[in-house]
């Protein structure tokens, strides 16, 4: 599990996808990542792109994959730990960009459901209501975080924003993000200007 890949946040499709589709973004990432390809071309990324694309397209082994894939997501996010709820400002800058994060791979990998209700925001993050509940406060009255019709947290324009200005300098959560964007590793630990 600690080296587990989502093949579909890296493929940027849904876990429900056809098999036409996987083929038909593969072959777009392909041209992007070979590393034939001297201005986007990267041989490690490529290499990851193929042994998902072996994987999602042979119908065994992506319900192997499925197994673990569904086991792996019901899995809590690393988290703030409890003697860093205490710490103050550090910590909430911590919970506002894991919210943000937690709430950027929703939108990005679940149409059918933008957002998250607070209670599963509790449990992702692992922090107790009344911080949980004070950061989304803070990430609302930004407009970094709204909510849906059903009341579900989503995240805004402005908050992928807040996340991306602010993820370079907030190592706790960068794993968070690096998981939500795969692709975007290297651009995230530039320093944005």
């Amino acid at each position: 599990m600690a080296n587990f890949v989502d093949y579909y946040d890296l493929l940027q499709i849904s876990p429900k996808a056809e098999l036409e589709t996987i083929k038909r973004v593969y072959k777009m990432l392909v041209a992007r990542l070979h590393p034939d390809n001297s201005e986007t071309g990267d041989a490690e990324k490529f290499m990851v792109l193929q042994r998902a694309f072996e994987v999602l397209s042979d119908p065994e082994r992506r319900m192997a994959y499925d197994g673990e894939y569904a086991a792996r997501v019901k899995q809590p996010l690393p988290s703030v730990e409890p003697n860093e709820v205490a710490s103050g400002v550090d910590a909430e800058m911590s919970r506002r960009v894991g919210i943000l994060c937690v709430l950027f791979k929703q939108r990005q990998t679940n149409p059918a459901r933008l957002g998250l209700p607070l209670l599963e925001l509790e449990q992702i993050t692992k922090c107790p209501s009344e911080f949980v509940s004070f950061t989304l406060w803070y990430l609302q009255n930004k407009n970094y975080v709204g909510t849906s019709d059903n009341s579900d947290f989503v995240i805004t324009p402005a908050g992928i924003d807040y996340l991306e200005a602010n993820l370079p300098a907030n190592t706790l959560a960068s794993g968070r993000l690096e998981s939500a964007m795969p692709w975007e590793r290297e651009a995230a630990r530039q320093p944005i200007h």
